[in-house]
Parts: C-alpha cells; sequence; structure tokens
C-alpha cells in the first residue's frame, strides 16, 4: 500500500504544466531561447541607476534645504511585483517615486508565487485600507505579473484606483512568456500537487483560477480607471506585443524585463504617466537632478 502511495506521488509529480490554449491567443508567442540574453542588459540599466543616483545626491546637496521637497501628489502609489518577485524588486521605483512628490506604498508580497486570485485579493484589500486612510483613489504601478493583477482589480474596483502603469505585462497574452518562465510555473504546480501550501497550483494556469483572471484582464476599464503600458523590445522573457493594452497609452523603452523595474528612464516615464493620469489634476515638481 505504502510503495503504491509513493508510487502515485512519484507520477504525479511527474506531471508537466499545461498552460491553458486561451492564455496563448493566435499572433502572439514565446520569446525564443536567446531572448533571455538581452536580459544581461540588466547590468548596464543598474549601473545607470547608480550613476542617476550619485547625480541626483550631488544635486540635493547643491539645492537650498527649503527647495529640496516636492510637491506632494495628492494619489497614493501601490507598487506590485512581479512573478517569483516581492517587494524588495520595486525598492528603487518606490524610491524613484518618492523623490517626484509621490507617496508609495508596498504591495506586502514577499514573493508572488501563490494563486494570482488570491493575490489580487490581497492588493485589493491593501487598496482598500489605503484608501481608507488616505480618502481618496489610489493609482497602481505594476511590474509583469503585477501588472496583470492590477489591471484585474481596476475593473472590479474602480471605486478603489484611479489609474495603473504596467511594466512588460503580458496581457493580451499571458502564456506568451519565456520556457523559463513556464519551467518556475511547473515547479510550483508540482510543490502544490505534493501538498507543499501556498503555491500556484495547476488551477491557476489551466482551471477555473486561470480562466477568472485571463477574462478580468480583458474587460473594458471603467470610465475614470486611466491606464498606461511600459514595455520594450528587448523584453527577454515576455512577448512584448502582448503588453501592449489597446485600450491604454503605450509607451516604448529600450530596457530588459527585470531593467524596466530598476531603469532610471523607466522611473521617470512611470513618473509622467501617474501624473498625467492623476484625477485631481495636482502637479508634482521634482527636486533638482531627479527629473
Amino acid at each position: 500500500m505504502a510503495t503504491s502511495s509513493c508510487f502515485n506521488q512519484v507520477k504525479v509529480v511527474a506531471m508537466s504544466t499545461v498552460l491553458a490554449p486561451y492564455l496563448m491567443p493566435d499572433g502572439f508567442g514565446r520569446p525564443p531561447l536567446a531572448a533571455l540574453l538581452r536580459e544581461g542588459s540588466v547590468v548596464t540599466e543598474a549601473g545607470r541607476l547608480a550613476v542617476h543616483r550619485t547625480g541626483a545626491r550631488q544635486a540635493r546637496r547643491k539645492t537650498p534645504y527649503a527647495a529640496r521637497s516636492a510637491v506632494r501628489a495628492a494619489e497614493p502609489v501601490l507598487l506590485v511585483p512581479g512573478f517569483l518577485a516581492g517587494d524588495w524588486t520595486l525598492t528603487q521605483m518606490a524610491a524613484g517615486l518618492r523623490a517626484r512628490g509621490f507617496r508609495t506604498y508596498r504591495s506586502t508580497i514577499h514573493a508572488n508565487v501563490g494563486c494570482t486570485l488570491n493575490a489580487a485579493a490581497l492588493v485589493e484589500s491593501r487598496l482598500e485600507r489605503i484608501a481608507e486612510r488616505r480618502g481618496t483613489r489610489v493609482q497602481i504601478v505594476g511590474h509583469s505579473l503585477g501588472g496583470m493583477i492590477a489591471r484585474g482589480i481596476a475593473v472590479r474596483r474602480p471605486d478603489l484606483v484611479s489609474g495603473i502603469v504596467t511594466m512588460g505585462s503580458p496581457m493580451l497574452a499571458p502564456g506568451a512568456h519565456h520556457r523559463l518562465l513556464t519551467g518556475g510555473v511547473t515547479v510550483l504546480n508540482r510543490l502544490s500537487q505534493i501538498g507543499i501550501p501556498g503555491v500556484m497550483s495547476a488551477d491557476c494556469v489551466s482551471g477555473p483560477c486561470a480562466e477568472i483572471s485571463f477574462n478580468e484582464v480583458r474587460e473594458p476599464l471603467p470610465a475614470g480607471v486611466a491606464m498606461t503600458n511600459v514595455y520594450s523590445r528587448r523584453d527577454g522573457i515576455v512577448d512584448w506585443k502582448a503588453c501592449i493594452d489597446p485600450l491604454g497609452v503605450a509607451v516604448e523603452m529600450r530596457a530588459s524585463h527585470i531593467g524596466l523595474a530598476v531603469d532610471p528612464r523607466v522611473i521617470k516615464v512611470v513618473g509622467e504617466a501617474l501624473l498625467r493620469q492623476s484625477s485631481t489634476g495636482v502637479a508634482t515638481l521634482s527636486i533638482a537632478g531627479t527629473a
């Protein structure tokens, strides 16, 4: 009996992840294996961030104290990390936005490896608390899967969300990602199959959970909710074409998928998008050296 049980467990672990066909609509595809090499440019992007931060510090020291602070933007901003990532991956994005006057909040996601619907519920709960505390709707910045989560919540809760900015989020084809990423999903599915709690199950990529998430992301945005889609043709992780929602404002950047979260040029664009989308129309002034 024990032998049979062990055999069945091994058989389950040997199963491979099967993405639901609708997650890869016609016209989209997986980045080729060699595309992953483009992600190496994150080293350059991180270096660009270091240089930028040094210049900003020097400019700040030369700026009179009374003129250092940026005008506070009225709407708070919640940042949501991508698949396999946590809030720490958006630390530099948060710092850059705060320097531009935005009040930023973490999603409290330590590792985005669980059920997408559960992650969305967590983010929605976080939004409710922020909106109640600040007395205003919130804008969301989401990287990769985080942008897809933001898109779904914006559809359900326009009372909480005034705008979203996605970065490298394949909303039109969630399955259009590198096979290496699929491997990560497979590992999580197998861990779920043997009873490990809190990780993404097969239902999240081929069952009702996946279908609910996918359909929600494709629904029209409610009136009064703005959207900007930041994407890069150099993205080595997802098909860049899947990141452009026809209902949003598309902004092309030259960066790796990972670099979209740290490149100072992208941070500037995200800040500009948030300001443009602000329902209050309150201008935000950048301190010297951060523009």
